[in-house]
């Protein structure tokens, strides 16, 4: 628990600081989501220690994520099918692990796009640059079986996160203070 412990406090020191990105983005996002990314640190930090709480199997997923430490996105290819799984930090439980959907990134020329494509709640959006090892998400949240609404259309549907590589076949997002459930979503990505 010592151990887990010095490695969320490492990762927080590793990505704290929450570093604007220039240009479109910061047009296109909306004054609560500027909001949750400028209070992100302190958000995750109170996110993770309440997960601490968690059933024992779940901690140590949260644990082994949370250790690994940002990496360059600047030669991965992010397109194709990846399997990802949501991780619910704090809030209305300590924690909760999905079990692995499906998603896809493809790229239309703009850059990468995420559609989840299985289980019951689903995203939708855009990657933009905020630095060499992290980007920044601005998606749409919605039901299966319910059309997608663009990103700007409400709180009850808009979000945003920072995604972070993680290793040569893996990556996630973190998504702070999300409208429902929880204080942080992660969504865990693998090959």
């Amino acid at each position: 628990m010592v151990v887990l412990r010095l490695t969320l406090a490492a990762l927080a020191v590793t990505v704290a600081g929450a570093a604007h990105a220039d240009g479109v983005v910061q047009k296109l996002m909306t004054p609560a989501d500027k909001v949750r990314l400028e209070n992100y640190d302190t958000t995750r930090k109170e996110a993770m220690q309440e997960a601490m709480g968690g059933l024992p199997r779940e901690v140590a997923i949260i644990g082994a994520l949370a250790a690994k430490h940002p990496q360059s996105f600047a030669d991965f290819d992010m397109t194709g099918n990846w399997q990802c799984r949501t991780i619910k930090a704090g809030g209305m439980g300590a924690l909760v692990v999905y079990d692995w959907f499906k998603c896809r990134v493809t790229d239309d020329g703009s850059g990468w796009m995420l559609e989840k494509l299985s289980g019951s709640q689903r995203t939708k959006g855009r990657f933009y640059t905020d630095g060499d090892t992290r980007l920044i998400y601005l998606g749409s949240g919605f039901v299966a079986g319910e059309k997608p609404t663009a990103y700007g259309k409400g709180p009850e549907t808009d979000q945003v996160g920072y995604a972070f590589r993680t290793g040569a076949s893996e990556w996630r997002i973190e998504f702070p203070a999300p409208q429902y459930e929880s204080k942080l979503d992660i969504i865990e990505f693998q090959r």
